[in-house]
C-alpha cells in the first residue's frame, strides 16, 4: 500500500532552469496558478506546489528583483512546481497529437479502435486539469490581464496563420474568426469557461447544474461560433475540476485504486476495439453533436450522452491514478504544452495534404504503432525549451503596455 502522506514529492530543480508558459492543450491545452496544493496548516513533507505564476500550460521565470543588502536576512527559496500536473499534462498532448494525425487512416479498425479510446478521455481531463488551475485565477490582476496575452492574441495569430497554411498548400483561402479553425476552438471554450467561474464558484451545487446544461443542449443545434457547442459539451469536466481539491487527487493515490484503474482501462481499451469493429459512429466521441446530427430519439440521447460522460470521468480518474507522481524525464515538457498544442498542427496537415498519411501500410496495426510513436516524439520536440524560445514572442506575447498599473505601483 502506498503511503499517501507522500504522494506529491517536492520536485527538483529543473535541469534547464526555464520555467515556461506553455501546457493545457488542447490540451493542450494557457493559465495561472499560485499554489494548486493549498494548505491551511503546514504542508506534510512531499507536498510540493506550482511555482509563483504559475499555469495550466506551464510557468514563467521569475523576475529579476534587486539583490540584498549583506545586512538582510537571507530570503526564503521560492517554491518548486510539483511534476504531478506536468507529468499528466505531457502525456495528455502527446495524445492529442497521435489523435488527430490518426485522422486519415480511420477507415482501418485498428485506427479506429485507438481513436475512440483516446478520444473518449484525453480532451475531457485537459478540461478537468484546466478547471482546477482556474480555481483561484480572478485572484490577481495579472491572471486577469493572461485572458488576452494567453487567449486572444494567440487565438487570433493561429488563426491566421492556419489560414495561410491552408492557402499556400492550394485550399481557398477562408478566415472565419468567430468560428475557430481545427484545433483552436480549445482557446476560445477556455477564455469562456474561465469568464464564467466566477458563477460556477458562487453555486451551491455546481456540478448538477452543470450536468443538467450538458444533457439538455443535445436537445439544440448549437452554433460552432466561438467554439460553444464545446463549452457546453465539455462543461461538465471543467466544473469538476473547479471543485476538486487536493485531497481528491489524494485519494487516487492508494494501490487498490490503481489495480481499478488499470482494470478500468483495459476494460475501455476493449469496448473501443469493439466499436472500432464496428460501424459505430463517432460524433458523440466530439463532445458537441445535438440529438438531431448523431439520429437519435431525446432518450437515447439523454441516455447515450449521461453514459459517455460517466465512461469519460472512470477513464480521466483512472489515467490520473496511473500517472507518475514524482519527477519523469518528461516532466519538464509538461511545463510548454502550449507549443505542442497550437504548433503540432502545422506537421500534421502538411502530412495529410501532401498524402504521407494515405500510404496502404499506414492503415493496418503496423501503421498505427508508427503514427503514435512519431507523434510521441514530435510532441517531445514541440515541448522542448528550444522550440519556446523560437516561438515565445507569437504564442506568449508580453503586453504589460496594455495594462493599467495597479494603484500604489
Amino acid at each position: 500500500m502506498s503511503d499517501t502522506r507522500s504522494s506529491f514529492p517536492v520536485s527538483a530543480p529543473r535541469s534547464n532552469g526555464s520555467q515556461s508558459a506553455a501546457s493545457e492543450a488542447p490540451p493542450a491545452e494557457t493559465e495561472r496558478v499560485g499554489a494548486p496544493w493549498p494548505q491551511v496548516a503546514p504542508a506534510p513533507q512531499g507536498w510540493g506546489a506550482q511555482a509563483p505564476e504559475a499555469s495550466f500550460w506551464g510557468a514563467e521565470g521569475a523576475q529579476d528583483r534587486p539583490e540584498a543588502q549583506p545586512e538582510e536576512e537571507p530570503k526564503a527559496a521560492p517554491r518548486k512546481r510539483e511534476p504531478y500536473l506536468d507529468n499528466v499534462k505531457f502525456l495528455l498532448i502527446a495524445l492529442v497529437v497521435v489523435g488527430h494525425s490518426l485522422v486519415p487512416t480511420l477507415n482501418a479498425d485498428s485506427s479506429k479502435s485507438l481513436y475512440i479510446f483516446i478520444y473518449t478521455f484525453h480532451m475531457p481531463l485537459f478540461v478537468i486539469v484546466s478547471g482546477y488551475l482556474s480555481r483561484n485565477f480572478w485572484n490577481s490582476n495579472a491572471k486577469t490581464n493572461k485572458l488576452v496575452d494567453t487567449f486572444v492574441v494567440p487565438y487570433v495569430i493561429v488563426e491566421v496563420g492556419y489560414a495561410a497554411l491552408r492557402f499556400s498548400l492550394g485550399q481557398k483561402w477562408s478566415l472565419t474568426i468567430i468560428d475557430p479553425a481545427w484545433l483552436n476552438w480549445y482557446l476560445l471554450a477556455l477564455l469562456f469557461w474561465r469568464l464564467s467561474t466566477p458563477v460556477w464558484k458562487r453555486m451551491k451545487h455546481p456540478v448538477p447544474v452543470a450536468i443538467a446544461i450538458y444533457l439538455f443542449a443535445g436537445f439544440s443545434q448549437i452554433s460552432g461560433d466561438f467554439s460553444m457547442d464545446r463549452f457546453f459539451g465539455l462543461l461538465p469536466f471543467f466544473v469538476i475540476g473547479l471543485v476538486m481539491q487536493p485531497e481528491h487527487f489524494e485519494m487516487l493515490n492508494r494501490m487498490w485504486v490503481k489495480i481499478l484503474s488499470a482494470v478500468t482501462l483495459l476494460g475501455a481499451a476493449g469496448v473501443a476495439v469493439f466499436l472500432g469493429h464496428s460501424k459505430y459512429s463517432l460524433k458523440p466521441f466530439y463532445f458537441k453533436h445535438s440529438f438531431q446530427d448523431m439520429d437519435l430519439s431525446w432518450y437515447m440521447g439523454l441516455g447515450l450522452k449521461m453514459g459517455l460522460l460517466v465512461a469519460s470521468l472512470a477513464m480521466c480518474f483512472a489515467f490520473l491514478a496511473l500517472v507518475p507522481r514524482g519527477e519523469t524525464w518528461y516532466t519538464d515538457l509538461g511545463t510548454r504544452t502550449l507549443y505542442a498544442y497550437l504548433l503540432h498542427g502545422i506537421p500534421v496537415l502538411i502530412a495529410k495534404e501532401q498524402g504521407w498519411l494515405d500510404l496502404p501500410w499506414l492503415h493496418g496495426p503496423l501503421g498505427v504503432l508508427a503514427i503514435s510513436a512519431s507523434c510521441f516524439a514530435l510532441a517531445i520536440v514541440l515541448c522542448l525549451p528550444e522550440t519556446r524560445t523560437v516561438f515565445k514572442w507569437v504564442l506568449e506575447p508580453r503586453l504589460t503596455w496594455l495594462y493599467r498599473r495597479p494603484s500604489g505601483s
